[in-house]
């Protein structure tokens, strides 16, 4: 199984990865976020009927990472400052949205200079 051998915030807007089989990527925090995989973020299926629980709103602290915390063997749990904690992302899901949002390195370099590393 494919998975990360290292997540680091790069800075304030910037998460980083190195996975076990080369590969390494940057997102923005605000990717990860609307990567949510919860059922309030996502949707749930009831009855094969897709039904939204909330409403996607901008609330302060949003993209603003607390903590990713390590859940069984099988994903990590993002923990967010606006108190919204309940989406866990497999590995395999979080892989697909550090290929899809892979940032370049000349946005990196532009995001590094307006936030410090950290």
């Amino acid at each position: 199984m494919i998975r990360p051998t290292s997540l680091k915030r790069r800075n304030a807007a910037v998460l980083e990865s190195s996975w076990s089989d080369g590969f390494t990527s940057c997102i923005l925090l605000s990717d990860l976020r609307d990567a949510c995989p919860c059922a309030y973020c996502t949707g749930e299926e009831i009855m094969g009927q897709q039904v939204f629980v909330g409403i996607k709103t901008f609330a302060p602290g949003m993209n603003e990472l607390a903590s990713l915390v390590p859940v069984g063997n099988y994903g990590v749990q993002a923990a967010w400052n606006d108190g919204h904690d309940s989406g866990i992302y497999t590995w395999e899901m979080l892989r697909t949205v550090f290929e899809s949002k892979k940032l370049t390195a000349a946005t990196i370099a532009e995001i590094d200079q307006q936030f410090p590393k950290g």
